[in-house]
């Protein structure tokens, strides 16, 4: 008893300080784990109705945005944005994902050397780091431990399968999987 009522207070202050820092807009009807949500000022998360996200948000970037439709699901998994993060309604996300829209470092070692002392005074050079929005259309399903890569946009009524790496855009109706995510078959059109 006491457990259940500690969590629901954790998350109520949770919510709290993440309104204080950021544009929260959650559909009453939606259910937020906000003990995951680290959200930088200026930054943009709305949750759709009926929509359920469990999964943990890493706002690198002031202004980042997380959008999450309606009816959506978000298991254990982590979106990382310093853009913006777009899931789309009727959405399934498994546990073990991670959904990132930019590179976090550049590629030379003299460009990055100095990142970690950067990080521990809070700052990061964006400089050279490549960051393109991740869209995931409607009525997509995301498998396991999926890795989701910047610049994608997943197709509405996709099927990712489990532990596969997106490194490029998903038709619509398609069954992908691998590493790198290949088109296995294309899938039926869902009626209306």
């Amino acid at each position: 008893m006491i457990k259940p009522l500690l969590r629901k207070f954790a998350n109520r202050l949770a919510r709290r300080a993440a309104e204080r820092q950021a544009s929260v807009v959650v559909a009453p009807s939606a259910c937020v784990d906000w003990r995951r949500v680290n959200l930088r000022p200026r930054s943009r998360l709305v949750v759709g109705e009926e929509s359920m996200f469990e999964g943990s948000i890493c706002s690198d970037r002031e202004g980042s945005c997380v959008l999450v439709g309606d009816r959506t699901f978000i298991g254990n998994s982590m979106l990382v944005t310093a853009e913006c993060i777009e899931i789309g309604n009727d959405v399934l996300i498994s546990w073990g994902c991670t959904i990132v829209d930019h590179d976090s470092h550049r590629l030379e070692w003299s460009q990055r050397s100095r990142d970690v002392q950067e990080f521990r005074q809070g700052r990061k050079n964006w400089d050279g780091i490549t960051v393109r929005p991740v869209k995931i259309g409607d009525k997509a399903w995301i498998g396991f431990n999926v890795i989701i890569l910047k610049g994608v946009h997943v197709g509405e009524g996709a099927v990712v399968a489990a532990g596969s790496v997106v490194t490029r855009n998903v038709p619509p109706f398609t069954l992908v999987a691998g590493n790198p995510a290949r088109t296995i078959r294309s899938l039926e059109i869902a009626a209306p």
